[in-house]
C-alpha cells in the first residue's frame, strides 16, 4: 500500500524511538559493548560465534565442506550467539568482532589467536589457509574474487533493502518495496544470465563465491526466504539460477552447514552448537 504521511527529516537525526520492525531491540547508531560476557572456548582451534543468518550459514557451509574434503585442521566449535537477546553486545564478542554482527571467527592455531570478521574475510582466511574452494590459477581467482564482492555488495540490497520493508517492517509501503524488488529482480537476471554460461560462479570450479552467494540467493530462489516473497519476484523464472542452487543445497556439507547454530525449525534441522561430528547424529540437517 502506499504512505501518504510525507517525512520531512529533522535537520539533526537524534535516536528517540526504536527503529520498529523484528530486529528494533538489535539496532542502534553506536558501536561498542553493553555488558560484560566473556564468550566461550571450545577444545579446537577454530572458534566459531555464529547464527544461522545467510552470513553464519556461509562459514559453517565452508567448514563442513572443508571437512568434507579432508581437512582435518578445519574442525572447529560453533557457539549460538542469539542475537535478538543481545550476544553480540557482549565484551567477549565485541572484542573478536567490534562491529557487532555475526559471524566472528577467532583461528587459536596463532599466538595470540587471530580474530576474522565479516564474512568474506573469513571465508577467503580459510580458502588460503587450508587451500581449498579458491583457485590458484591467476583468472578463475580472480573471477572468484569478483563474485565474492559482488555477493557482499548486493546482499544488503536483498536482506537490508527488500527483506526487511517486504517482511520485516512494521508496515508495508509501496516506494521501498517497489524499488528493492526490482534491485533484487535485475540482481537475480544477472545470475541467470552468468549461470546460463557456467556451471558455477567462478565457471566449472565450486567456490567461495558460490558458497558465499548460496545462503542469499540460492535459499530466496527456493522460496525459502521472507515469506512468499519467492511467488512476489517469481523466482522460478531464473531457471538457471535454480539448477544452480539445487546442485549446491543437495550437497552433504551445505545440508550440515545450514543446521549449525540453528534455533528454529523442525528438532532435526537444529544443531544449536557443534563441536563434533557426533552433533548430527540422529539430525537431518536442513533439506531443500
Amino acid at each position: 500500500m502506499s504512505d501518504t504521511n510525507t517525512y520531512t527529516p529533522p535537520k539533526v537525526w537524534t535516536w528517540d524511538k526504536a527503529s520498529g520492525g523484528k530486529f528494533a531491540s538489535t539496532n542502534r547508531p553506536i558501536a561498542g559493548a553493553t555488558h560484560d560476557k566473556e564468550l566461550p572456548v571450545g577444545d579446537h582451534a577454530l572458534q566459531l560465534y555464529s547464527l544461522a543468518t545467510p552470513n553464519g550459514v556461509k562459514v559453517t557451509v565452508m567448514l563442513e565442506e572443508l571437512l568434507a574434503a579432508g581437512h582435518k585442521g578445519a574442525e572447529y566449535d560453533a557457539w549460538y550467539i542469539d542475537i535478538g537477546e543481545g550476544d553480540q553486545f557482549g565484551s567477549g564478542f565485541v572484542e573478536v568482532n567490534p562491529t557487532s554482527k555475526i559471524p566472528a571467527l577467532l583461528d587459536r592455531s596463532t599466538d595470540p589467536g587471530t580474530r576474522v570478521f565479516e564474512s568474506a574475510s573469513i571465508l577467503f582466511y580459510l580458502a588460503e589457509k587450508f587451500g581449498a574452494f579458491l583457485p590458484s590459477d591467476g583468472k578463475a581467482r580472480v573471477e572468484t574474487m569478483n563474485w565474492l564482492f559482488w555477493q557482499m555488495g548486493s546482499a544488503p540490497y536483498l536482506g537490508g533493502g527488500f527483506g526487511h520493508f517486504y517482511y520485516y517492517a512494521p508496515e508495508q509501503w509501496e516506494y521501498p518495496i517497489n524499488r528493492f524488488a526490482m534491485e533484487v529482480k535485475r540482481q537475480l537476471d544477472v545470475l541467470d544470465r552468468h549461470l546460463a554460461e557456467n556451471k558455477y560462479l567462478a565457471g566449472d570450479e565450486y567456490t567461495i563465491a558460490d558458497i558465499a552467494t548460496w545462503p542469499w540467493y540460492g535459499v530466496l530462489a527456493l522460496g525459502k526466504q521472507y515469506g512468499d516473497a519467492g511467488t512476489f519476484l517469481d523466482v522460478k523464472s531464473y531457471e538457471h539460477v535454480q539448477r544452480w542452487t539445487r546442485e549446491i543445497g543437495q550437497r552433504d556439507a551445505v545440508i550440515r552447514g545450514r543446521a549449525v547454530n540453528r534455533g528454529w525449525g523442525e528438532d532435526g534441522e537444529q544443531v544449536r552448537e557443534r563441536h563434533s561430528a557426533a552433533d548430527f547424529d540422529g539430525k537431518t540437517g536442513v533439506r531443500i
